[in-house]
């Protein structure tokens, strides 16, 4: 072989081996496995300047992980929706779950996503206003959206028509702002009654979900049985109080609390 040809096999050579490294000779990777690392990549345990994200806020220790969760929601013997204020579980985690739309702090969404919590947000149309953007980049990072009605009247005595407008409505609306319909409904004031639950259930609610704890500016109070956190509690973190804490810190406060109790944050949409 001539020196002219050798060296043209030689190139060929190094040219059918450089195409098979970087096409069929090289592992695939699929595309999802891609998006994943991308994700993964974007959630850094430390911050800029190197203090773990948990310091940053407001907690002394990681927040743990949550169990797995039901394979399937829980099963209730209704012919209409549960009324639930506790979950029936023996896995230690409690349901964090905010109520209205009126609080739209930005840094709350970096909240969520930085300590992946899984929160529950009840909304209402008259009190979101044109805040719904807001709640769309909550969801992006991992929060759920529920249904809090229209306009957030006292429903018990409301004719059926009134009720089912408020509740249906709310569903309309969530569905057209975010393609999902909600599955959960919380009255306002935690007030209902019979025909709350038909209206409810016909609007496709599969449970009407109060709460047994709830934050304020003192602590925590308890709506039924002992005073203190036990596993599967829903946790309703209270309103905005006047020149009080920011729903940052009332929520950091009540995670210390969680963590002090041995329980974690689940996602109250696996449960029911």
């Amino acid at each position: 072989m001539s020196r002219p040809r050798a060296t043209a096999a030689v190139l060929a050579a190094a040219l059918v081996l450089s195409a098979c490294t970087m096409s069929a000779c090289a592992p695939s990777v699929d595309p999802i496995e891609r998006l994943g690392r991308k994700a993964a990549d974007r959630v850094h345990p430390h911050g800029p300047s190197g203090e773990p994200t948990y310091r940053r806020w407001g907690l002394t220790e990681p927040l743990a992980p949550a169990p797995r969760p039901p394979l399937r929601p829980l099963s209730f013997p209704t012919a209409l929706p549960p009324v639930v204020d506790h979950v029936p579980t023996s896995d230690r985690v409690v349901f964090l779950t905010y109520d209205d739309g009126a609080e739209k702090d930005p840094r709350f969404v970096d909240m969520v996503r930085e300590l992946r919590l899984p929160v529950s947000m009840f909304l209402t149309d008259s009190v979101v206003g044109p805040g719904y953007g807001h709640f769309a980049r909550l969801q992006s990072v991992g929060a759920s959206v529920e249904n809090h009605t229209l306009d957030h009247p006292a429903m018990p005595g409301l004719p059926y028509a009134g009720q089912r407008a408020e509740i249906c409505g709310q569903q309309e609306k969530l569905k057209s702002r975010f393609g999902i319909r909600p599955r959960l409904f919380r009255p306002p004031y935690g007030t209902y009654d019979t025909t709350t639950l038909r209206a409810a259930d016909d609007c496709g609610v599969a449970a009407v979900v109060l709460w047994r704890a709830a934050t304020t500016p003192d602590g925590i109070t308890y709506r039924t049985g002992d005073k203190q956190l036990r596993p599967g509690d829903i946790i309703l973190v209270g309103p905005d109080e006047a020149l009080g804490p920011t729903l940052r810190e009332r929520t950091a406060r009540l995670l210390r609390r969680v963590q002090a109790g041995g329980l974690t944050v689940g996602r109250l949409e696996d449960y029911l």
